[in-house]
């Protein structure tokens, strides 16, 4: 009797500029998934991801279609990875959880936190997954660093960091009319830096409780901010601070994230949260990693912010489906990182430290900098 798992069957709802990371994971998880179908209003993009899965395995049979519904009805996947503007997620994944699919989501995986409570109620609801694209998680560095902070070598966690210096000049918002808008993205907070959010908020317990906030438009011709800074409390009393910008001139500098407890220091930057920077621990010596055996300057920036940790996710995310349990961004675990953009955008708004948890939408935003 063969004992070869059944792949499962999955479909990419939206084909533009990050689904081509969805497209290479699953090409590297190819024994465990199947793409049947790729769909996007535009079918010429759809058919470009379509072939270039088919130059990685000329056997496959990919469905091209600009309809997800009619997909969902004829493809019947295991599996939908949504890649679309931000502000149809909800919409999509609950009809995916509907047709009894699982979803993998890519960030942020909503712009309110309703919608986001209504995407991990349909999930439980259809008892399918609902995975957030963090993938950064999934980086060898940050993975590092989680294992010494679950290890407990930094002993107590004080205060961290997450900077996101970056350039999204005009012409990247000009190549589509919803970037940077309130109903569909949000700004440089939702967009560019929700994954560094991400990753302050998952080292830094998880629980915030407390968020005060300036955003600002300064430069980029959107609805929405192209700078923010925030002071984000939490439930343990560590301090998280967040930078992130659109505007660094000429062009994206880094990404980096800065860990400080009581008996170790570590900071991960390079373009894409990459390279350890910094890696000193009370313990180095017995634990055998000092700070000069862990650098390696020799290291490369991945080619896109994008990185490399799509694949790992993918590879997760079967994992729970096959063992029942949660993927490592399950929906409660990414709507955290929403909850603090948007306890951002209400201190804008407000003017006041905004307490968590909270319920406020992008489109309460509306207006904000046309004064």
């Amino acid at each position: 009797m063969s004992t070869q798992k059944t792949k499962q069957s999955i479909a990419l709802i939206g084909c533009g500029r990050i689904s081509y990371k969805h497209i290479e994971a699953a090409i590297k998880n190819q024994n465990r998934i199947a793409l049947v179908a790729c769909c996007d209003p535009v079918l010429e993009r759809a058919e470009l991801r379509a072939q270039e899965y088919k130059k990685a395995l000329p056997d496959a049979h990919v469905g091209v279609y600009a309809d997800y519904r009619e997909m969902l009805e004829k493809e019947k996947p295991d599996l939908c990875a949504i890649a679309t503007e931000s502000g149809y997620h909800a919409k999509i994944a609950i009809d995916c959880f509907n047709e009894g699919c699982h979803v993998i989501v890519e960030k942020p995986m909503a712009l309110s936190t309703a919608d986001a409570d209504a995407m991990i109620s349909a999930a439980e609801a259809a008892h399918r997954k609902l995975a957030v694209c963090f993938q950064n998680r999934f980086n060898a560095p940050v993975q590092r660093a989680r294992a010494a902070l679950e290890k407990g070598r930094f002993g107590r966690l004080l205060h961290g960091s997450i900077q996101v210096r970056w350039n999204r000049d005009a012409s990247y918002y000009a190549q589509a009319s919803w970037r940077g808008t309130w109903e569909l993205d949000g700004g440089t907070l939702m967009n560019q830096c929700t994954h560094g959010i991400d990753l302050l908020q998952w080292m830094l317990g998880e629980d915030a409780v407390r968020v005060q906030a300036v955003t600002r438009r300064f430069l980029r011709p959107i609805e929405a901010e192209d700078f923010g800074a925030a002071i984000v409390e939490f439930k343990n009393g560590a301090v998280g601070i967040i930078e992130g910008s659109a505007d660094i001139y000429p062009t994206n500098l880094n990404e980096t994230l800065s860990l400080f407890g009581e008996k170790g220091s570590v900071a991960i930057g390079g373009l894409a949260v990459n390279k350890i920077e910094t890696w000193r621990f009370a313990d180095a010596e017995a634990v055998g990693d000092i700070e000069d055996k862990v650098l390696n300057p020799l290291e490369k920036d991945p080619p896109t912010v994008y990185g490399f940790g799509h694949s790992a996710l993918y590879a997760d995310v079967l994992d729970a489906i096959e063992q029942g349990c949660e993927p490592l961004v399950s929906g409660e675990k990414g709507k955290k990182a929403l909850e603090i953009i948007l306890a951002i955008y209400k201190s804008q708004k407000t003017g006041l430290p905004v307490e968590l948890p909270v319920d406020f939408s992008t489109l309460e935003m509306k207006g904000t900098f046309d004064a």
